[in-house]
């Protein structure tokens, strides 16, 4: 019997994806961060994301508000990484027997709250009992079809860039669990580059959002593009606070920015020629994309590895 923590998270997908087929209308299905459908202006993006007491939020440090903001949060990133915008929201949850009616009120208002920040519905969705506090968000989204961004568009020669700091939310999270104060701000209400995503769109080769770590992220980028990259290690940007926060609990801010995840930036390639067009953006160039391997550069060529993995940690 083979275990999950062989197969890992994305071995899983993998495993998965090959036994399904591909429905009618569907311009990418398994693979990136939405689902495309086709339309007749614009492409139609579905994207979820299941959030679990204990695995994706800590009932002990977040609100319930900032858990609502959270679940709806995630899904949004990956709407922007696709170049779209959210137009509806479904929500289903399993609620505990410790959940009140009052607790419910809050974290539906920290849902309402996002989905008017990025003007969108929620029209929808499902309730249930269960042991843990569980939160199942779908968000229907669209793009129009000249400014879809897919992860499998990157070019050999492209510039990798990403949209701000990384390894945030994993320090955030390490001081919390460490009972260390220090810049927990961003982990415990995490937000999203939606704007700088349909600004970028009709710029870019390929985008994803930075969900599993920088590393991850850029892995799933040349595996669907079939190339390669260079990252190097001095240009990863890392913020003071985060560095602080390393400094703090004798760790590696490094490991977090490749490895930790749910920073919730854009990581794209884009040609250099267009540099000029998305200038005012600001983004962080990383790295490059290669033919062939995948590199971090540190004075010497090491082999690429890293992402968080449900399944392997």
């Amino acid at each position: 019997m083979t275990d999950l923590s062989e197969l890992g998270e994305f071995g899983l997908i993998s495993r998965l994806a090959s036994k399904v087929g591909i429905g009618r209308s569907v311009v990418k299905g398994i693979g990136d961060d939405c689902a495309v459908l086709d339309g007749d202006k614009y492409y139609t993006l579905i994207t979820t994301d299941m959030l679990v007491s204990g695995d994706h939020f800590n009932r002990k440090w977040h609100t319930p508000e900032q858990i609502g903001k959270k679940s709806m949060v995630v899904n949004v990133s990956d709407i922007a990484s696709m170049g779209g915008y959210p137009v509806w929201a479904l929500v289903s949850m399993a609620l505990p027997d410790d959940v009140d009616l009052e607790y419910i009120d809050s974290l539906f208002e920290g849902m309402i709250e996002i989905s008017k920040k990025y003007d969108f519905y929620i029209i929808g969705g499902d309730t249930t009992h269960g042991d843990l506090l569980v939160i199942n968000v779908v968000i229907i989204g669209e793009v129009e079809k000249e400014n879809l961004c897919l992860r499998s568009d990157a070019k050999v020669g492209d510039m990798i860039a990403v949209t701000g700091d990384l390894g945030k939310s994993w320090a955030g999270l390490e001081l919390l669990r460490s009972d260390k104060k220090g810049y927990t701000e961003f982990h415990l209400e995490p937000t999203c580059r939606l704007e700088e995503g349909r600004k970028l769109a009709p710029y870019v080769n390929a985008m994803i959002d930075v969900s599993d770590g920088l590393a991850s992220e850029v892995l799933h980028i040349c595996e669907e593009s079939g190339v390669g990259a260079e990252i190097y290690e001095e240009k990863v940007p890392i913020s003071k606070q985060t560095k602080e926060a390393g400094d703090t609990l004798d760790k590696d801010p490094l490991f977090w920015a490749l490895s930790g995840g749910e920073d919730f930036e854009l990581l794209f390639t884009f040609s250099k020629d267009d540099w000029k067009k998305i200038e005012k953006i600001n983004p962080i160039v990383v790295g490059k994309i290669i033919k062939e391997g995948k590199y971090l550069l540190n004075g010497e060529r090491k082999e690429l590895k890293g992402g968080y993995d449900h399944f392997k940690i």
